[in-house]
């Protein structure tokens, strides 16, 4: 789970803070392999030493990504990873999870980022209020005109 909020632990590493996804491998030498894997992957191999105060926003977002995949989990749940981010900063964190999609590992993205949601969805719903106003894909949304300039403020 990666939450739209900050929850890395102040007092460890980038490293360590991933690491504890990989609590559950017994080898020392799997898991420090699996660690280089996962700081590779989110373009941070050069920040395992930093502390999260010492990372940007979108550095911290990446970390939370790689900490709750190297959990080695089905499922992947992200709870607005672009909450509060300048838009460059959520272009990283898209390609992060673009990176993602390309290890084959399945995503509930909860985001209300609508392009975001758009360029990184196989299917995409939009609720109004608790109810699915729309269920389909990226190309059917966007051909949808009501739903894109009710919903989404996109399309005109």
């Amino acid at each position: 789970m990666v939450y739209q909020t900050d929850s890395l632990f102040p007092w460890q590493t980038v490293a360590q803070n991933i690491a504890l996804g990989l609590r559950n491998i017994d080898d020392d030498k799997e898991r420090a392999k699996q660690l280089e894997k996962m700081l590779r992957l989110i373009k941070l191999d050069e920040f395992a030493s930093h502390y999260p105060h010492q990372l940007s926003g979108g550095m911290r977002q990446r970390v939370e990504l790689a900490r709750a995949l190297a959990g080695d989990s089905d499922v992947l749940l992200l709870d607005e990873p672009s909450q509060g981010l300048a838009p460059l900063v959520v272009e990283a964190v898209m390609n992060t999870i673009r990176d993602l999609k390309s290890e084959r590992v399945s995503m509930l993205l909860v985001e209300q980022n609508a392009e975001m949601a758009l360029q990184l969805a196989d299917r995409v719903y939009v609720i109004d209020h608790g109810t699915v106003v729309f269920e389909g894909t990226p190309a059917a949304l966007r051909a949808d005109r009501q739903v894109t300039t009710t919903y989404l403020g996109v399309g005109g």
